[in-house]
């Protein structure tokens, strides 16, 4: 074997470490809670429905890639994405999946939209809209991932409140709500419910991960 053929066989055992890395969907749906920000292992193993020690580890296997870092504060383990090139990573395997898996359309066209097809809004016009006061921009995730970080303006209603919180929303204006991506399930049952109690209302293209990589401008709690 010549150095060269047995190089390119190191190199692409290593790329194919981080394919490993990402072959779980728990995995994948622990980056997905990470890019919204920081998180206990206990945090993240109660979002997704995980034992602490299986959370933990799905997070060490992801840590071993480097696809997130750790911390320790006191008794506890913090992690976080290790960059915004994982982000890019995730949005790559979503698009090439979308294209070329008939069962991933299939899935979102079964589950997703038939609750909401109508076009999404894309980021730059929100951000114009918003900024001309035109549009009500809500963020329905949960209020720590909202405090951690956000698009200007937007206020949080987490989804299991907005009926309740009905009230304090312009019927004036359109109304868009964003989550945690473009295949986020909250952002779609908040637009049914919003449609269904007589309002007009709209998706964010993407999420709020997305629109931060996209270097617009982002606001967090206590700034």
């Amino acid at each position: 074997m010549s150095t060269k053929s047995g190089f390119k066989q190191q190199l692409f055992a290593q790329f194919a470490r981080v394919g490993k890395a990402l072959s779980h969907g728990n995995r994948l749906e622990l980056l997905e809670f990470l890019a919204q920000g920081e998180r206990s292992v206990e945090a993240l193993a109660r979002v997704a429905g995980l034992s602490v020690a299986n959370a933990s580890q799905h997070l060490q296997q992801l840590r071993q890639t480097g696809l997130v870092i750790s911390r320790k504060e006191g008794l506890k383990v913090y992690y976080r994405l290790s960059g915004d090139d994982v982000l890019g990573l995730l949005e790559a395997l979503r698009q090439v999946a979308e294209r070329h898996l008939a069962d991933v359309g299939q899935l979102v066209e079964q589950y997703l939209y038939v609750k909401d097809s109508l076009e999404p809004l894309p980021r730059e016009e929100l951000l114009s809209r918003v900024r001309d006061d035109l549009v009500t921009l809500i963020d329905v995730r949960p209020p720590l991932e909202y405090a951690a970080g956000h698009v200007p303006g937007a206020l949080n209603i987490p989804l299991d409140e907005l009926q309740q919180r009905l009230e304090e929303l312009d019927s004036t204006q359109e109304i868009v709500a964003y989550c945690r991506g473009p295949h986020c399930v909250l952002a779609f049952d908040a637009v049914a419910c919003l449609r269904e109690k007589g309002l007009k209302a709209r998706r964010m293209e993407d999420g709020y991960p997305e629109w931060k990589a996209a270097g617009l401008p982002v606001e967090k709690e206590n700034q």
